[in-house]
């Protein structure tokens, strides 16, 4: 294996042939920030197209003092690409059990936290009390235990969803291209992975036990679910785990190679700060305050036009309903972290993965989108 490995790949992982990897770390590797200017920016932002090197001058300090230049041409890009559309999703916690020690998370197997998994039959009311909301989408979540959230039990899980929602989102742990396959057949439609950090030395510092400690096999899940079938991906660094500029470019430049290698598939971001967690509630965000992570949304809406972004209850409300008129394309609402909750029968079942910052049911993020005078959409699939 490469240098970059934290360990050697276990008996049950695909390697793939992919040369995504070592392009995204060299590139990133070489990042020096530092080095671009205002002219740079300018430079970035009179480009009829972003490149690789407009790219990282809008993630520099430099294009910080820019952000109005900058929201004016990603709210150009965003309207060009997704008109006024917002679109809606809820997350589903089925499971908190994990094998991973990963200091930085409420679920990690040190902690002594209450620990759930829903039943079938509590999935399934959990899914319909969704349903009343009136969201299509949703986005199944589970710890990462091979053994207590296996493939089958997903899969399920997914089965389930079909019979009320027209998407379904996976955040799982990483699998290989088989098991992916698999999961398409049983009605999801994409995944998203956060790489964490793609520094692999402090990866190395952050992932102590469990199947995730292995940097390169969770980098290429992307491409392993794409060549399962899946009809897209989301990509995501986990923003103050470590220099966020050069995570906020390795991300995009990973999600840029995957796009030009996997034309069909469906690129979007997610866009978390390290939020606190059960256990350590003074958890802060390394250097990356609003500012900083607007720029990064910012440059990832003019890098990326096509590319949709997600806004989550990791932020506080106000500034989740303005980033939606730059850059954002889909909320979150209704959100909880724990295990259930969105019906009686199984509510506080389990403990919360983080501490959410914008507690508001479907209702009021509907209310509140339509008031910055966007449109509100549940479903933009029709299958026939």
């Amino acid at each position: 294996m490469k240098k970059y490995d934290c360990v050697e790949y276990d008996e049950d992982m695909e390697l793939i042939n992919s040369d995504i990897i070592d392009n995204v770390l060299f590139e990133t590797e070489n990042y020096n920030y530092e080095k671009y200017t205002k002219k740079d920016v300018e430079e970035a932002l009179n480009s009829n197209n972003c490149s690789i090197e407009n790219y990282k001058a809008l993630l520099s300090p430099a294009a910080g003092d820019m952000l109005e230049e900058m929201a004016v041409k990603a709210k150009e890009e965003r309207e060009k690409h997704f008109g006024n559309s917002v679109y809606l999703f809820t997350p589903l916690y089925i499971s908190n059990y994990c094998e991973n020690h990963c200091v930085y998370c409420g679920f990690n197997c040190m902690n002594q936290i209450k620990r759930a998994k829903l039943t079938f039959d509590e999935i399934e009311k959990e899914m319909a009390a969704i349903k009343e909301t009136g969201l299509e989408e949703i986005l199944i979540l589970t710890g990462e235990s091979h053994k207590l959230s296996d493939k089958e039990y997903i899969g399920e899980a997914c089965k389930i969803a079909s019979k009320y929602f027209k998407t379904i989102g996976l955040e799982v742990y990483p699998m290989n291209s088989n098991d992916y396959r698999y999961l398409r057949e049983c009605g999801a439609d994409y995944i998203t992975v956060f790489q964490e950090t793609y520094n692999s030395k402090r990866y190395k510092e952050l992932h102590l036990k469990g199947h995730k400690r292995i940097f390169s096999y969770r980098f290429n899940t992307q491409e392993r679910a794409l060549l399962g079938g899946m009809r897209g991906v989301a990509f995501a660094a986990l923003l103050g785990l470590d220099d966020f500029r050069k995570d906020a470019f390795a991300t995009g430049f990973h999600a840029f190679l995957i796009q030009r290698k996997y034309p069909h598939a469906e690129i979007s971001f997610s866009c978390p700060r390290l939020r606190p967690i059960i256990n350590n509630e003074k958890i802060n965000p390394k250097d990356v305050h609003e500012r900083q992570l607007l720029q990064v949304m910012l440059a990832y809406r003019i890098f990326m036009p096509y590319a949709g972004i997600t806004i989550s209850t990791r932020e506080r409300s106000g500034f989740r309903d303005n980033v939606l008129t730059l850059a954002a394309t889909k909320i979150s609402a209704g959100v909880s972290t724990g295990i259930g909750s969105h019906c009686n029968t199984t509510e506080d079942k389990g403990d919360d993965q983080f501490i959410i910052a914008d507690d508001r049911n479907v209702q009021e993020v509907y209310n509140a989108v339509k008031g910055k005078g966007l449109q509100p959409v549940m479903n933009d699939y029709i299958y026939v």
